[in-house]
């Protein structure tokens, strides 16, 4: 959606003054002091409707209270950080959807604020890269793992990213993308880019200078706040919501053609075996 309303925008400034305080708090960690640039990013992902922004909004605020969102930051860190060089299955799902909030509340609280007042101008998204490098097949079969962070992103972190950028893609994608139809992928799967030169930079290792201030950070905030229960070991199980329809669509819409296309591969395999025994 293009520019929103000063009108709606205004609706929804009043409609926000009216819900309780523990509301209005966390929402303070969601604007960080710009409210009127977060009221307009729920209210383009609700297509300027101010009424179902509100909703929007409110169900994600009393998803952070119920799931202590605010606090996440306080507790030592898990990191699943990575896409082609994890598999998705060396930890709980529940690892991997704790250390993905943690990152998003951190460039909210952290990395966005810091560039805000390095460039002297509002700052709220972000450019996403998502760096193909080393995966594997079996990745491809955590699907529902992806969709559940995705879904968390769309309804409690909206508007947060410009673009996607999809790099070192290796050909198995552009085989499921033949085989399916361009108006069913997902908006950033429609194009790619590669890096210039050959440079690797291990940005998925814990000694990568993002991870370690990242960790010096969480390990900060857990030495500066009283825990008001005792601490429990293992990760953060927060409250999965319920994927949009249409996310859930394109779900199955991936995993059945994945399947057909291992069913290619296979068969394309036995048949060349079939040759090189002969």
């Amino acid at each position: 959606m293009g520019v929103v309303s000063h009108e709606a925008i205004n609706q929804f400034k009043v409609l926000m003054d009216q819900v309780d305080e523990p509301l209005k708090r966390t929402f303070q960690n969601v604007h960080r002091g710009y409210k009127v640039e977060t009221l307009e990013r729920f209210l383009k992902a609700r297509d300027g409707v101010v009424a179902r922004a509100h909703k929007m909004l409110v169900d994600s605020l009393h998803w952070r209270l119920q799931n202590g969102i605010d606090d996440i930051l306080s507790g030592l860190p898990v990191f699943a950080i990575g896409v082609g060089l994890s598999t998705y299955d060396k930890a709980s799902v529940h690892y991997y959807v704790q250390s993905h909030i943690q990152i998003n509340e951190y460039r909210d609280r952290v990395i966005l604020p810091a560039a805000t007042k390095k460039y002297g101008r509002y700052i709220g998204k972000c450019v996403k890269v998502l760096d193909m490098s080393g995966l594997k097949l079996s990745a491809l079969n955590q699907i529902k793992l992806l969709t559940a962070i995705s879904t968390i992103d769309d309804l409690n972190y909206p508007e947060k990213t410009v673009t996607y950028y999809i790099v070192n893609v290796p050909y198995i994608f552009s085989a499921c993308w033949k085989i399916m139809d361009y108006s069913s992928l997902p908006h950033f799967c429609r194009g790619s880019s590669r890096r210039s030169d050959d440079t690797t930079v291990d940005c998925f290792s814990f000694d990568h200078p993002f991870h370690q201030e990242l960790y010096r950070y969480i390990k900060k905030q857990s030495g500066t706040r009283e825990p008001t229960k005792p601490l429990k070991q293992g990760s953060v199980h927060v409250e999965v919501p319920l994927a949009d329809p249409k996310k859930a669509e394109l779900c199955r819409t991936l995993e059945s053609e994945w399947k057909k296309f291992q069913s290619q591969d296979g068969l394309t395999s036995r048949v060349h075996d079939i040759k090189i025994s002969d």
